[in-house]
């Protein structure tokens, strides 16, 4: 199993954010630029752990080198059923260096664009990295 998927699903917020590079970037399902950083990423991935409900991953896939992971999932927002991937790529040191989130359907997307925008709200107003 991975150990980002390990981590997230017994909720180890803090285990999740070691295994990030210090130059990750974050490509959102519902944003148009990608978020550069482990301090933003952070800061992304715990609020996405606030809005995000029943997570659980139901496939896990990986390259022969092992260098990238897609993390297949389901969860809900809400009422809104949403499924998803997490595409996870490690640089030379095996630390995540791009997390790449996709989800369907559309009316789960737009469910999730709300509630992060609040979460962005947060997370500007406590940090000022946003």
């Amino acid at each position: 199993m991975h150990p980002f998927r390990q981590a997230i699903e017994k909720g180890d917020l803090e285990s999740v954010f070691a295994l990030l590079a210090e130059d990750v970037t974050f490509v959102s399902p519902v944003a148009f630029a990608p978020y550069t950083g482990r301090p933003l990423v952070t800061e992304i991935l715990r609020g996405a752990s606030q809005v995000f409900e029943d997570l659980r991953y139901v496939k896990e896939l990986a390259d022969p080198e092992g260098r990238d992971h897609a993390l297949v999932f389901q969860a809900r927002i809400g009422d809104r059923e949403i499924n998803g991937c997490d595409f996870v790529h490690h640089d030379d040191n095996g630390l995540i260096d791009e997390l790449r989130v996709m989800v369907r359907p559309l009316s789960a997307a737009n469910a999730l664009a709300e509630a992060m925008g609040a979460q962005f709200e947060r997370i500007a107003r406590e940090t000022g990295l946003v």
